[in-house]
């Protein structure tokens, strides 16, 4: 980690329940397209370049929805460091990016269909984002942090693993809780369900999306999913779209939380956005239930707005 890295994690020694989010930093290119792609010739599309990344983006949906202290490590290249230190900046979030010597900013082109159900397709290039590395943590980091929470992207490269070995040493050796997102159905299945298991023990809390939880489990309904997960680790909350959300402990699911209404434009970072509230949410005392009732409200607000972030603050301070 860099010397302004260090920096940063000093400026925030004094603050009390802060949310640390280990995890992605990406540049997203946005297609919106409605008719069906057409191979060899022009498909018609508005095209935005906008920051992303999911570990950005939950940090940034937590700290919108009232997280006062929200700090994000991730690792971009020398390309956009700027650009992304302003972004979250602007968002609320404290920056910790490792700059990388050597691989550009990770770049993700998302293929938004905006028909009814604006469903996207990601293409990923992941860049810096997977080269976060041991060398890159330091146990001062967790100085003040009430919650940890890890993208799970970091799992699908060796030092992102390394990494995360590490950050959970150190949260366990301060009683630090730790969160995971399993990030992606398609890297978790090339990764193995086994090894995901085994690299997620001693996390408190698993939020998979409705795919990520029967992959996990082998079972088809999500709601048996959820609840074997929940044998696994103490908290899951298993993230279901337009259907909402199920909060599972003990090998049985405890809570149905319904979704908000929402008008879909891109669904790109809307479970993102259901993780960042959530984890407000308990910083701030709820319960689970209640938590997953704030991320299914920011799940709706994510599928309206174009992108995975929340909109970004006034110079005021006000969003």
């Amino acid at each position: 980690m860099s010397g302004r890295d260090h920096a940063a994690g000093r400026r925030g020694d004094a603050a009390t329940g802060a949310l640390l989010v280990v995890g992605d930093v990406v540049t997203d290119v946005v297609a919106r397209h409605r008719d069906p792609l057409a191979a060899g010739t022009d498909t018609a599309a508005v095209i935005r370049t906008l920051p992303g990344g999911a570990g950005a983006n939950v940090a940034c949906w937590a700290a919108n929805r009232g997280c006062a202290d929200v700090r994000l490590l991730g690792r971009v290249g020398l390309d956009a460091v700027d650009w992304h230190e302003r972004e979250l900046t602007g968002c609320g979030v404290r920056p910790l990016l490792v700059v990388d010597p050597e691989a550009p900013t990770g770049t993700v082109i998302c293929l938004v269909d905006t028909g009814a159900s604006a469903e996207r397709t990601f293409l990923t290039d992941s860049g810096a984002a997977l080269r976060l590395e041991p060398a890159d943590w330091s146990p001062a980091l967790l100085d003040g942090v009430a919650r940890l929470h890890l993208s799970g992207y970091l799992l699908f490269s060796e030092s992102g693993r390394a990494l995360v070995s590490v950050a959970l040493e150190s949260a366990r050796a301060r009683g630090v809780p730790v969160s995971l997102d399993p990030a992606s159905a398609g890297f978790l299945k090339r990764l193995g369900v086994d090894r995901f298991l085994a690299l997620a023990e001693g996390v408190d809390i698993l939020l998979p999306s409705r795919d990520e939880a029967c992959l996990l489990t082998g079972l088809p309904d999500p709601a048996d999913a959820a609840a074997k997960l929940s044998r696994h680790v103490p908290l899951v909350v298993a993230k279901q779209g337009g259907d909402g959300a199920l909060v599972a402990r003990g090998g049985a699911v405890h809570a149905r939380v319904p979704a908000s209404r929402a008008t879909p434009r891109d669904t790109t970072g809307a479970g993102d956005a259901f993780t960042g509230a959530f984890l407000a949410a308990l910083l701030r005392g709820a319960e689970p239930e209640e938590a997953a009732v704030d991320g299914c409200v920011a799940g709706a607000m994510a599928v309206e707005r174009i992108g995975g972030r929340p909109p970004a603050r006034t110079p005021d301070g006000t969003r």
